[in-house]
């Protein structure tokens, strides 16, 4: 007895799975090795299968329980037994396990099997049908796990895409108003249609992406001028600061020392005269620099000024006598009585 298990995860609810798996005359279009599948009724079929040779065998259903699991036994010709089991995990997640046995022919045929490998490439070829199975559910268009539109899940590599299909696989499928070539020609080109407008989209959303990351790439070259712009604009400052803070301290200009008459040319005149030895005629100095040096205006007085008022020289007096008159005596202040 050779046992075989294979398991693969669908993107599909459980009840659209297994009402395709419950469809057995459409596993020729996704198996490799299957070739035929037809019906005698709704319990018993015919079965054709590519293994170490062509071998045939009537099957009888068993253990079928809705949405959880479908079985069959062969009932003469090549002995095997089938179970597949369906696990919902989630509303689009169906994990589908298959288990197949068989017990190789007798005699050459099975000593063949067993020395070129044969289990071997079953075991294969049965993952990679049930793989192709789930890749073509993703990719079908709405409707197409329906068992009445399966006529659009084929894969390059089943029996029917091959033309390994038996005349009476045929027969059947042709049976089939959506198995006849004008409805297969329409399917191709639909399928066709709709490679196309796969490929529009994926082109439109590589546009997209492609303008989002030259809009990105433009936004942060934006960014970086801005950034460098006021990089230097903080740069001027900082170099403008610090050549403020190095240059000499500017002081206010001095009245005394910093006018344009000179040195002390606006400081007020002392009682002794000022102290750039400028005579008395230049009152106005501490007016106007520039109009000091005016001459002196004299006031309009019968007053001599001080400088025509002759004063006798003591020195002198003492030395040769005063030329003041000398004041009258004084009265008695006590007159007779």
């Amino acid at each position: 007895m050779s046992e075989h298990h294979a398991s693969v995860i669908v993107h599909a609810p459980v009840e659209q799975v297994y009402s395709f798996f419950t469809h057995f005359n459409d596993f020729p279009k996704f198996m490799s090795f299957v070739k035929e599948v037809t019906y005698y009724d709704d319990q018993r079929s015919h079965w054709v299968a590519q293994l170490a040779g062509s071998h045939e065998w009537d099957a009888v259903n068993e253990g079928w329980i809705p949405n959880q699991q479908i079985g069959w036994r062969s009932t003469n010709g090549l002995e095997n037994t089938g179970l597949v089991r369906f696990e919902a995990l989630g509303p689009d997640r169906t994990r589908v396990d298959v288990y197949i046995s068989y017990t190789p022919p007798a005699g050459v045929i099975g000593q063949v099997v067993n020395s070129m490998g044969i289990d071997q490439r079953f075991q294969e070829s049965l993952q990679q049908d049930l793989e192709h199975f789930a890749r073509m559910v993703e990719e079908a268009p709405a409707g197409a796990l329906d068992p009445m539109q399966s006529h659009y899940l084929f894969n390059k590599q089943s029996a029917v895409a091959q033309n390994k299909a038996t005349e009476r696989q045929a027969a059947s499928m042709q049976s089939d108003p959506m198995m006849s070539s004008e409805s297969l020609q329409s399917r191709e080109q639909h399928v066709q249609q709709e490679e196309a407008q796969q490929q529009h989209l994926q082109q439109h959303e590589q546009t997209a992406r492609q303008e989002q990351q030259d809009r990105e790439r433009q936004v942060a070259q934006q960014q970086a001028d801005q950034l460098r712009a006021q990089a230097e604009h903080d740069r001027a400052a900082y170099q403008e600061q610090a050549a403020k803070r190095n240059a000499p301290a500017e002081r206010p200009l001095d009245p005394v020392y910093d006018t344009i008459g000179g040195r002390n040319a606006s400081m007020d005149r002392a009682a002794i005269g000022d102290q750039d030895a400028r005579s008395e005629r230049y009152p106005q100095s501490h007016e106007d620099p520039m109009l000091a040096r005016s001459p002196k205006q004299q006031a309009a007085s019968d007053q001599p000024s001080v400088s025509d008022v002759e004063v006798e020289s003591p020195w002198r007096a003492s030395m040769h006598g005063t030329t003041t008159p000398e004041p009258p005596e004084e009265e008695d202040r006590h007159p007779e009585k």
